[in-house]
């Protein structure tokens, strides 16, 4: 039976695991390349009306699938955690990417296991309520050489990082203020990092309207704001407030009081990011979640560009990526993929407000992944004034969309960012391009198993081909048959080749999946018939 512990007491074990990371590996190379014994528990830790926007959410355990490829090295083990077992099909896709390593070297290094409980409640939760699954992960690992890495870190990855007895490496929980809403705002100005203005953080719609309220009469010309909650995901605890029709309420033509009155009224048409949501349900999320307003930032051409970090063991700040992300919804605030690397134009300005950002994290002890979310304007012709003006969104102390396809092509490849361009460049020197997306998605699809997919990339030869380094790398494959939702990353040697590579694969995917009449469907041969 477990002993009972108290927070801070495992808050204490925690943070003395953790400085065993700093202990074990002194620098970055070693930190990297040094055998490991792995453990991944996948499990997006959010609220869990949050995660309910998320279509097939449940499934998105597979985007750190990509940690199988750590498996290259022939001395790490890794112990994959999920709360349904995935598809046998899944993992042999994965693990025939390795290069040079025997199929059969790289299973025997790999140990699955699942909860079996398809429950709302986070995965490190049911891993904690399994005492013997807990122990067959102690047994299954080298104490000296392990860590656990998780999507994002909550105290119930903390927790189950104490009762392992293996370090966590990623953020520790007593600082996730500092991925909110309010909590980027605050390193924002902290660094003198441009960012849209906006409010405090509020705990009630009726505070909410006076926060709105006062940041239009900051901004009297402000044409739109946005409302956020405090800890939304992916854009989807998002809502536009539109001011262009209630003109008669702006500063210096009504009073404070009617325009709190008239903005407390336009919240209940509120245009939200989130399909099928509404101001009573939203509302109701503001007394746990809190809630911001924001400037919203126009312009004629605009794009969402971010930068990914980390900040390791050691406390080094590392610079990995940067992206133009591909937004959707009403307004263009929900994350559906993103183009690697991002436009020449600003992505070395992004790397350079990421560094301060970093460091700021860093100072605070923050750990592992993060990402910061921009919105830029091209302003040309503008004496005194860059082509691009750049404005910081937010931070995320978690992996992200953008994480799993950067760290797929870094570990197929064996290639190298390269800070003074913002390029990625394989072992062969080729410059890599990518479009990739976790959001690929069509009725039609529905139906699709997993074995079905591997029959059309064959076909059609959408894999990955090693030896070119070009091709698509799948992800989210348990999600076709439900949801008809796909996630792929499709990698070139130029811009125009990765967008060609996925245009090709949406058109062979289309004609796989059309419609198609009793004359015209296509014979099938009954496995009974070969004497399976």
């Amino acid at each position: 039976m477990q002993s009972v512990v108290s927070p801070s007491e495992t808050a204490e074990q925690f943070r003395s695991l953790q400085a065993q990371l700093r202990d074990r590996w002194k620098t970055v190379e070693l930190f990297d390349s040094s055998d490991a014994d792995i453990v991944v528990v996948p499990f997006l830790s959010l609220d869990q009306r949050e995660l309910l926007k998320i279509e097939g959410f449940h499934h998105y355990e597979e985007r750190l699938l990509f940690s199988l490829i750590r498996l290259r090295n022939p001395r790490t083990r890794l112990v994959y955690i999920t709360s349904q077992p995935l598809h046998p099909s899944v993992i042999d896709y994965y693990l025939q990417l390795l290069p040079g390593i025997p199929f059969s070297h790289a299973r025997d290094r790999l140990l699955l296991l699942s909860t079996y409980d398809s429950s709302f409640s986070p995965l490190s939760q049911k891993v904690l309520e399994r005492p013997r699954l807990m122990e067959r992960i102690r047994q299954a690992v080298n104490h000296d050489r392990s860590y656990m890495i998780c999507f994002n870190s909550t105290a119930a990855e903390r927790e189950l990082s104490v009762h392992l007895g293996i370090p966590l490496y990623a953020l520790d929980p007593d600082l996730l203020q500092w991925g909110t809403k309010s909590g980027s705002r605050q390193i924002f100005a902290e660094e003198a990092i441009p960012h849209p203005d906006g409010s405090p953080v509020v705990w009630s719609a009726a505070d909410l309207a006076i926060a709105a309220a006062e940041l239009w009469e900051r901004q009297p010309e402000l044409q739109r704001m946005v409302i956020k909650l405090n800890e939304g995901f992916s854009g989807e605890g998002n809502a536009l407030l539109d001011l262009r029709h209630i003109q008669e309420f702006s500063p210096g033509v009504a009073s404070h009081a009617e325009r709190v009155k008239m903005l407390s009224k336009q919240f209940e048409i509120l245009s939200f990011e989130a399909k099928n949501e509404t101001w009573e349900r939203f509302s109701s999320r503001i007394p746990e979640l809190g809630a911001i307003a924001e400037a919203f930032i126009e312009g004629e051409v605009k794009r969402s560009p971010s930068v990914q970090g980390r900040i390791t063991p050691m406390g080094e700040v590392e610079i990995l990526s940067t992206h133009d992300q591909i937004l959707g919804g009403p307004s263009g605030q929900i994350y559906l993929g993103c183009k690697f690397p991002a436009d020449e134009s600003y992505r070395l300005r992004l790397q350079e407000l990421g560094l301060r950002i970093g460091k700021n994290l860093a100072e605070k002890g923050a750990m592992e992944r993060f990402g910061v979310d921009f919105v830029t304007v091209h302003q040309p012709n503008q004496p005194g004034k860059p082509e691009w003006d750049v404005q910081a969104i937010e931070i995320n102390l978690r992996k992200g969309g953008t994480t799993h396809p950067f760290m797929t092509l870094k570990f197929l490849t064996n290639g190298r960012y390269d800070l003074s361009s913002g390029m990625f460049y394989s072992q062969q020197g080729r410059a890599k391009y990518y479009v990739a997306t976790d959001n690929l998605q069509k009725e039609r699809y529905r139906g699709l198993l997993p074995n079905d997919l591997m029959d059309i990339i064959a076909q059609h030869q959408l894999h990955f081909d090693t030896s070119t380094e070009t091709g698509t790398v799948f992800h989210l494959m348990g999600c076709l048959s439900e949801f008809g939702k796909l996630g792929l990353t499709s990698i070139g040697n130029s811009p125009q080749q990765a967008e060609a590579i996925y245009n090709r694969l949406v058109k062979a995917l289309d004609e796989e999946t059309r419609p198609v009449s009793e004359e015209t469907r296509p014979n099938l041969v009954c496995p009974f018939s070969m004497g399976w």
